[in-house]
């Protein structure tokens, strides 16, 4: 909270002595101080990828994934929406077209899966975009991370999962008491991503002695409380 220009680890691998800044401040959102100069890890594009669907309700697509979740695919992306689990495979092409004959189900056209990924990553689907006339009549859109392994939590309205299960998009017009008790009860938490009342908070409610963290945290790097404030929580 000195207003010094740090750095922290190094650009080829990980080397940090001492306190880790840089862990803390991803997914801080801000609220902790500014990023001045990020370097980058990328990877070449992959040899070979394809993409296969089955059709298959939601309990179905669940015990798919945690039955090839021990398996050694190269799965690198997967979705379940309405009724169409989706199996992203990349990596060398011996390796892909073995994963794809192993898996079985329908091949999905090269131009298509691009579309779709693309779609997903970026949130063009229908299943992110909430009208105003959605919003104002209370539907939310939540994004619940949890087990990969916890069952389907079965609320009304649109659901679409992705991560192999272990992050799942509702949207719905649900409690968010209810929704939030659902996460919590399956071992996770859930964020209000999309709404137009947020007056129940983005963010899960922390406990005491983790929010006391939080905020002790917040006035060893940012004293004057300058950086965003309020953006993670109303008080912090």
């Amino acid at each position: 909270g000195r207003g010094e220009l740090l750095t922290f680890g190094g650009q080829v691998m990980k080397n940090v002595a001492g306190y880790d800044v840089s862990r803390l401040m991803a997914g801080s959102m801000g609220v902790l101080g500014v990023l001045c100069e990020v370097s980058l890890k990328v990877l070449p594009m992959p040899a070979a990828q394809a993409t296969i669907e089955l059709e298959q309700d939601e309990a179905e697509a669940l015990a798919w994934f945690n039955a090839r979740r021990a398996q050694p695919l190269p799965i690198s992306a997967s979705s379940w929406y309405r009724g169409r689990l989706r199996v992203r495979l990349a990596g060398a092409r011996a390796a892909v077209r073995s994963a794809a004959h192993l898996l079985g189900g329908d091949p999905v056209d090269a131009d298509e899966a691009a579309r779709w990924w693309q779609d997903v990553r970026d949130h063009e689907l229908a299943c992110f975009g909430i009208d105003a006339a959605a919003l104002a009549a209370g539907e939310c859109l939540w994004r619940l991370s949890v087990p990969a392994s916890a069952p389907s939590l079965a609320f009304p309205g649109t659901a679409f999962i992705e991560w192999g299960g272990a992050q799942r998009w509702i949207r719905t017009s649900a409690p968010a008491a209810d929704v939030r008790a659902a996460a919590a009860r399956a071992g996770g938490h859930a964020t209000l991503f999309r709404a137009a009342d947020k007056s129940a908070g983005t963010f899960s409610p922390l406990t005491a002695p983790v929010m006391r963290i939080h905020r002790e945290l917040k006035g060893a790097l940012d004293p004057a409380g300058i950086f965003n404030q309020g953006r993670m929580y109303s008080d912090l």
